[in-house]
């Protein structure tokens, strides 16, 4: 065993060979985290001491974070005693992760490349989660992949999911090609860190590409339903290739907001905004100093949304992120 200290004086023990984001949730400390499998960066903490040995490649980290000391905490162990900046996340109270079945209760097709599945958990299951989070999908032969829950109620005991279409992957073949109403699944969650904190009086900014507008709804349906955390203002961007890929009617009773849909390959008769939706955001001339950021999508986008906006001005406590990236084994 040996002893991690972390920001704010609490410490654990981490075990020879475990991940040290596994050695704090197991022993109640949170840090934030996503895809846990060292592509996201989101459980990024500075080494300040000691060793850290490596378990898997770092593909969440550039070549400045690596110099300047920064390790991911899912995929490195303690290889002595060590000291680590990294965010503690304790003291929010999260909903205990666990392993139910689940069958198919309805399965769309939006356009060629996008599926929204309703998962119906059984009706002695008690499943809770922050809008925002994600769970992982346990289908035949043990194959896993993880989907961000893409909506906010859940009293009749549905999951909602947007799946996008990938070439040649195993579980995308499974929902465009085989699946069928009744199918009997397994999930585990709820899993990562992407939930609102507190946004009372703040300019909340959604930043989505992609699917990524998933947990997005979520998190505006959840605006809803809540009496606090009440933002001054919202807007959400979400970027996509073409016109055909909105794929979802962004408009929620009971909440306004500003929606400014960006295309990076709009035709000639597209009139709205077009590029990538971190610079669009900017040109916009926010304020950044009253922002608090959410991102979610390409880890690209992610990537250089977080450098662009904290170089122009955003606290760096005030970028919230969940990258969709590739698993590793299609």
């Amino acid at each position: 065993m040996a002893v991690v200290r972390i920001s704010g004086g609490k410490s654990f023990d981490a075990a020879e060979g475990e991940p040290i984001l596994d050695a704090a949730l197991r022993t109640g400390i949170t840090f934030p985290y996503s895809c846990r499998n060292g592509r996201c960066g989101t459980c990024k903490g500075r080494l300040i001491e000691g060793s850290a040995t490596i378990l898997q490649d770092e593909l969440g980290l550039n070549l400045h974070e690596r110099s300047d000391g920064w390790i991911l905490t899912c995929v490195r162990s303690a290889g002595s005693a060590l000291q680590l900046d990294i965010d503690d996340l304790s003291d929010l109270r999260l909903f205990t992760a666990k392993t139910l079945p689940c069958r198919i209760h309805r399965l769309d097709f939006l356009g060629e490349g996008v599926a929204r599945v309703f998962l119906r958990l059984p009706p002695a299951a008690k499943f809770d989660c922050y809008p925002g989070q994600f769970i992982d999908l346990i289908g035949h032969g043990g194959v896993r992949r993880s989907y961000s829950i893409a909506n906010a109620l859940l009293g009749e005991r549905l999951l909602e999911l947007h799946i996008q279409r990938v070439a040649g992957g195993t579980m995308s073949n499974y929902w465009f090609e085989k699946a069928k109403t009744g199918d009997l699944l397994r999930l585990h969650g709820p899993l990562g860190t992407f939930f609102l904190r507190d946004v009372q009086g703040m300019d909340l900014v959604f930043l989505a590409t992609g699917t990524g507008i998933a947990p997005v709804k979520a998190m505006l349906e959840g605006l809803v339903q809540s009496d606090k955390h009440k933002p001054r203002s919202v807007a959400l961007y979400w970027g996509v290739r073409v016109r055909e890929d909105l794929y979802w009617d962004v408009s929620i009773q009971g909440l306004g907001y500003d929606f400014i849909p960006v295309l990076s390959r709009a035709d000639s008769q597209w009139c709205g905004a077009r590029g990538h939706i971190q610079n669009v955001f900017l040109a916009n001339a926010p304020m950044l100093e009253h922002a608090i950021v959410y991102a979610c999508g390409s880890n690209t986008m992610i990537q250089d949304a977080r450098e662009t906006l904290l170089g122009a001005g955003l606290h760096k406590r005030r970028f919230f992120s969940d990258a969709f990236v590739p698993s590793g084994s299609i």
